[in-house]
């Protein structure tokens, strides 16, 4: 995942299916989940929205920069799976234990950002 324009394309993959998770939720699991349950849905369409666009974002700075942004756009993304991907499915079959793996993906989006802030900050331009 070193090249810009796959991590581009992989984000707005991300991105769309962001979109339709939010549909989902909204229309086909509003009378089947708890509003409790649809909450923590909710939660895991905005983080997967928010840093979908944040991964585009990272690639296009690396484009602009000729810079590799290949660990933080990998840690963004695994964040995207293991966070956002751990509430669908925990919502999705009322499987508990994926809570207590949720917070895996948020360290992962923690250190995507820091790895990148670090990456900017040596950039000579």
């Amino acid at each position: 995942m070193s090249n810009p324009k796959i991590i581009i394309a992989i984000a707005a993959i991300l991105l769309a299916l962001a979109v339709a998770a939010g549909a989902f939720g909204a229309h086909a699991l509003k009378n089947v989940l708890s509003a409790e349950r649809l909450e923590t849905w909710q939660t895991a369409v905005q983080y997967h929205a928010w840093h979908a666009l944040g991964l585009m974002l990272i690639a296009l700075i690396g484009l602009q920069f000729d810079l590799v942004v290949t660990w933080p756009a990998s840690l963004i993304l695994t964040g995207i799976v293991i966070f956002s991907g751990s509430l669908y499915v925990l919502c999705l079959t009322g499987i508990g234990w994926l809570g207590a793996i949720t917070p895996i993906g948020g360290v992962a989006f923690i250190l995507g950002w820091i790895v990148f802030a670090i990456k900017i900050l040596k950039v000579n331009n």
